[in-house]
């Protein structure tokens, strides 16, 4: 796994051991870099259920201005802070903690989330009702939700997906909060 592209293109990003945090693959991540790449300047990101930070380090490599990674899990932590320090972006930052609880309680807005849970879990649907009830997407914001391209997804009430691709076993959402 590596960063694609911007400043820090083919640096080595680490995965957590095991199969319990599932890294986004190179080419998904390059397709929908492609679809978000002329909102990405100079934009607060959010990588919830973040792993291995592969999304919120390579929005940072193509410009983002700051990337908040939120991770609970020891052992993906432990990868995190790892790729976190060896790409040094200024603009980096790590919250260890419960992703639900952060969502409906942090007090900053972002202008691109995204939200990688584990498959098959209700905690897609409950992270976008606690984007609602937080408050936190900016005013023309989106959120990307990555899924199992056969697992069946609906927004919740407030979310309108504009855009759906999928990439073998993985599908991507771009969602907006609903006029």
């Amino acid at each position: 796994m590596r960063i694609i592209a911007g400043q820090a293109k083919g640096h080595r990003l680490i995965a957590p051991p095991g199969l319990h945090t599932r890294p986004t693959a190179d080419r998904v991540r390059e397709a929908l870099f492609s679809v978000i790449m002329p909102r990405l300047a100079d934009t607060r990101i959010l990588d919830a259920f973040a792993g291995s930070g592969s999304l919120g380090l390579e929005a940072l490599s193509r410009g983002a201005k700051t990337a908040l990674f939120i991770e609970q899990d020891h052992a993906a932590l432990k990868a995190l802070r790892r790729n976190v320090e060896s790409c040094n972006f200024p603009g980096a930052e790590i919250f260890s903690g419960d992703t639900l609880r952060f969502l409906r309680q942090n007090k900053k807005t972002y202008d691109i989330i995204f939200l990688d849970p584990p498959y098959y879990t209700p905690l897609l649907t409950q992270a976008l009702s606690a984007v609602l009830e937080g408050n936190i997407l900016a005013k023309g914001g989106l959120v990307v939700a990555e899924t199992a391209a056969k697992a069946g997804f609906t927004p919740p009430p407030g979310f309108t997906i504009i855009k759906r691709s999928v990439y073998g076993d993985t599908a991507l959402q771009y969602l907006e909060i609903s006029s």
